[in-house]
This record gives C-alpha cells, structure tokens and sequence, in this order.
C-alpha cells in the first residue's frame, strides 16, 4: 500500500496485512476499477478476420514478441518445424510464408508509442494497432484466442512491491475482453514476483477472476532458458480454455538442459559471439551504486541475467575480467570501468530471441540516438516476452488449432 512520507522508491511500502484485509483491500481495488471509464476507442469497420485461422487479438503488446513467438509456432504447425525455423531467419522469406501460420491476428494494443511503432514496423498490415489506453476501449473485437503480458511494476521483485499499484488490476481489463470477444483460449504471461504479491493472496484473486468468467485456467513457474532462450529468466503463464472447448492445454517440457532428449542450454557464446566486432549501440553513462550492489556479468558458457526494461540496468558483456565482490551489496571491476560495457540493443535483442531482422523504433530522427533515445529500444526489448519462449508455449495450442481448422474449416466464434 502507499503512505505520505516519500521514500527512495518515491513511496514505502506500509505495515503489513494479514490474509482477511488483503483479500478486503483487493476487492475494493476490483470494484473501483470495474467502474466504466470515458469509452471513446471504437474499432466497428475496421478489423480484417480471416476464416479457417483462428483469429488473435493482442492486449498490451508492447514490441510484439509474443504475438511473434504465436505466429512462428501457427507457421512450424503448417509448414513444418524445420521450414519455418529456417524462414525466421531473412525477413523477406519469412514474409513469404508467415501468412500461412494457423494465427491471424486482427488487433493489438499498447499505451507505449514507439514500442507500437516497432510492432507495425514488423507485422503484418492486416493488424489493426491501437496506442491508447485499454481502458477507454468501448468494446473489444472478437476473437480465438487473446494474448496479453498486463504490466508489472506493482509485481516486480526489483522494486516496491505495492498492493494498491493500480498498474496491478489492469488485468481486469483483460477479463472484460473475455467477456466480450468470448475466445477458445487465452495466455496471459507476468513476472514472477506476481506469485508472492500479498502473500499469495493477489494471484489467487486473479486466477479465480479468470476462472469465474468460464475459463479452466491452469498457470506455471517457466525458465526461459529451458526453452532455448540465453537467458535466465522466470516468467509466470496463465492459460484458460474456455469450459466448452474440449482441449485441455498441458505446458511443454523443457527442451533445453540436462537431461536425456534435451538440448545443451543456449550460452552467450551460442548467441552474441559473432557480434564481438560489430555490436552496436549501448546505453552509456556511470554506474549507480544500486547496480554495483551485486553480480552484472555473465561468463561466455553461461546464460545471460535477465534482460530488464533499462539500458541503465542492462547486464555487462562477458569480455575481460569477472566482476568481484568488494563487501555487503558492494561488488566493483577488477580491469577497471572503462574496460566493461552494458550489453548493447543488438545483443539484448538476440538474447531475447528475436531475429536479427526485427526493427526496433526509438523516436529519434536519423543520427540522433542519444542515451534517452536507445533507452527507448531496451525498454521494448526487455519487456517482451522472449520469442522463443513465446513460441514454446504456443506450440500445443497451434497443434489443436491445426486440427481443429483441417476438422472445421472455420473459425470457433
């Protein structure tokens, strides 16, 4: 909750709650928030549906890496693993052939400019892009199946954690886009911190409010470097099947690790290696004694720390010296500072799994990326959901479309 007096974080958190007046607190936070704002976004006339592909509608879409990662695994369930994986990697042959994936997205929304800017950069022209905020949306279209990562920072780990963030009941929104497009499926991803909020109690409310909307809602704990990612990065799904729908959606196992069948982790090497020379742009500037309180660099074999929203918070590049710990929250740079660099835009995006090709827009005019400019590009990078994590949790759902399309031939609404 938020008091007056001013902290580092801009607010304190207070004392704590037990169990009964969280779950008070959040219901009262619920009611407010259902109460109908000044709906002005109405998209009647607009939306281009494709029948025989199960339509996609996108909330809070950021830079569009889910929504990427859902259409390579509708593309590898048409086409074939092998044949899609290879077409991701030039954009004009992925062009080619990306329109047959099982997924069609109609509309995606993000309240964040430039990260909308590097959407439509990226996809398909027949996707209606909204930048305005959600909850001024009149009526949602309808659609399949609908993604969405609702923002986080109430959540996070990595700052206050605050119960009344009213960041933290945007999923309401979402649920008032299940009432009213009625999809097959949804898949709502967050950070991990969202399962702890309130002593559990802020997820469980969550889950039941998508449950009592006429979802079987099943969620998991997902590493993305067990899935092909370079990166160790904890992330929750939520996935919901409509009660009618007969499929029951299982989260795939891993595919990278330890283990018989799997393969070895991707290792920063695997990832940036090549990028030694050419690496591109990177945040430039000091660093706070917040970042030097712990561990920021990585060895080659290793996978990245997670990719945050920041340059300022970007990991260090593995070249030179590790970095050493000086005392209590104190770590510094053996070979000295100016001999370590953040991780540039090019190497977050490939440890993100995004594809060389994919465009990222900061706002700036040509040769004026300065540091709030390229912050722009981190911001969007990090706050995607990783391609190919995207991808992995989509797999089992493009395996039932498929077959439901070949039975069907039409879409479920």
């Amino acid at each position: 909750m938020k008091i007056d007096k001013r902290g580092r974080a801009k607010y304190k958190p207070s004392l704590d709650l037990n169990i009964e007046e969280i779950k008070k607190f959040l219901n009262e936070k619920i009611e407010e928030e259902m109460v109908l704002h000044d709906l002005k976004y109405d998209l009647e006339g607009t939306l281009h549906y494709n029948i025989g592909k199960l339509n996609l509608v996108s909330l809070f879409c950021g830079a569009g890496g889910l929504d990427l990662g859902f259409e390579l695994a509708g593309l590898q369930a048409t086409i074939g693993d092998d044949e899609a994986l290879e077409a991701f990697k030039d954009k004009k042959t992925y062009d080619i052939v990306r329109n047959q994936s099982v997924f069609h997205t109609v509309f995606a929304n993000d309240f964040f400019k430039e990260a909308l800017d590097t959407y439509k950069v990226n996809h398909q022209d027949h996707v209606n892009v909204l930048n305005g905020d959600i909850r001024k949306m009149k009526e949602f279209p309808d659609a399949d199946i609908v993604l969405g990562g609702f923002p986080c920072p109430g959540f996070s780990e990595a700052g206050p954690r605050l119960i009344d963030d009213k960041r933290n009941f945007l999923y309401l929104q979402f649920i008032r886009c299940l009432i009213q497009s009625k999809p097959a499926i949804f898949v709502a991803e967050n950070v991990k911190g969202m399962l702890t909020l309130g002593k559990g109690e802020v997820f469980k409310q969550i889950k039941e409010d998508f449950e009592s909307v006429g979802y079987k809602v099943t969620h998991k704990l997902l590493n993305a470097r067990e899935y092909g990612v370079p990166q160790l990065r904890d992330r929750v799904f939520l996935v919901g099947v409509r009660n009618d729908i007969d499929f029951n959606y299982e989260f795939p196992s891993p595919t990278h690790g330890i283990g018989e069948g799997k393969a070895p982790f991707i290792t920063l090497e695997d990832a940036i290696g090549d990028l030694r020379e050419s690496p591109g742009r990177s945040y430039e500037g000091s660093f706070s004694s917040i970042y030097m309180s712990r561990n920021r660099k990585k060895a080659w074999h290793e996978q990245s720390f997670t990719i945050q929203a920041s340059g300022r918070q970007a990991p260090i590049h593995p070249d030179g010296v590790p970095m050493r710990k000086k005392g209590v929250d104190s770590w510094e740079f053996p070979d000295g500072e100016e001999n370590n660099r953040r991780l540039s835009v090019k190497e977050i995006q490939r440890i993100q799994t995004f594809p060389d090709w994919y465009e990222f827009c900061s706002g700036a005019e040509e040769g004026n990326m300065r540091n709030a400019h390229v912050d722009k590009v981190y911001k969007q990078i990090g706050n995607a959901v990783p391609v190919m994590l995207a991808r992995a949790v989509a797999r089992p759902i493009a395996e039932w479309a498929k077959t439901y399309v070949a039975n069907n031939n039409k879409v479920l609404q």
